[in-house]
């Protein structure tokens, strides 16, 4: 019988096309976001209990992410839209202090370089939060699931 945890999780993340390519830098960011959320996560569609594991397959229409999510063996489970207009100002911000955070490595004291930390972790975890309330009585995620897909919402975001 399989662990059930198995059954509630990703295990695949697709980014569709509408997403669009960035610089092989961002390209590489992405991955990596999509590596680390696989690697460990708790994700349950309400309403599914425990019959995953799960694929989600990203795409952006109309300024919204399109979630769809499919089990494993190629059954939908269900679309979710979510707006990231409650995310434009935590994105920017967050971008903005991670800016001001890799200036400060090359020459700021210690003590600077921990503050701004503390404040870009604080934006990431609004973020994640938001995620979680947005994807409330939709999906299931624990904070560190939250934290990675956040993460990967971010990259996306990104251009080049």
């Amino acid at each position: 019988m399989e662990d059930a945890s198995e059954n509630t999780r990703l295990v695949a993340v697709e980014l569709d096309e509408s997403i669009g390519r960035s610089t092989p830098e961002i390209e590489h960011e992405r991955a990596v976001a999509v590596f680390d959320l696989i690697e460990e996560n708790s994700f349950l569609p309400v309403g599914d209990t425990g019959h995953g594991p799960y694929r989600l397959k990203l795409s952006l229409a109309d300024k919204r992410l399109v979630m769809d999510i499919s089990r494993t063996d190629g059954i939908w489970v269900t679309t979710h839209i979510l707006s990231l207009t409650p995310f434009r100002r935590i994105v920017k911000d967050y971008f903005m202090v991670c800016d001001t955070y890799y200036d400060a490595i090359r020459s700021a004291s210690t003590n600077r370089i921990e503050a701004i930390d503390m404040g870009r972790r604080s934006l990431h975890n609004e973020g994640s939060q938001t995620l979680i309330d947005r994807l409330g009585g939709k999906i299931d995620i624990d904070f560190r699931t939250a934290r990675r897909l956040f993460t990967l919402l971010c990259v996306l975001h990104r251009r080049g």
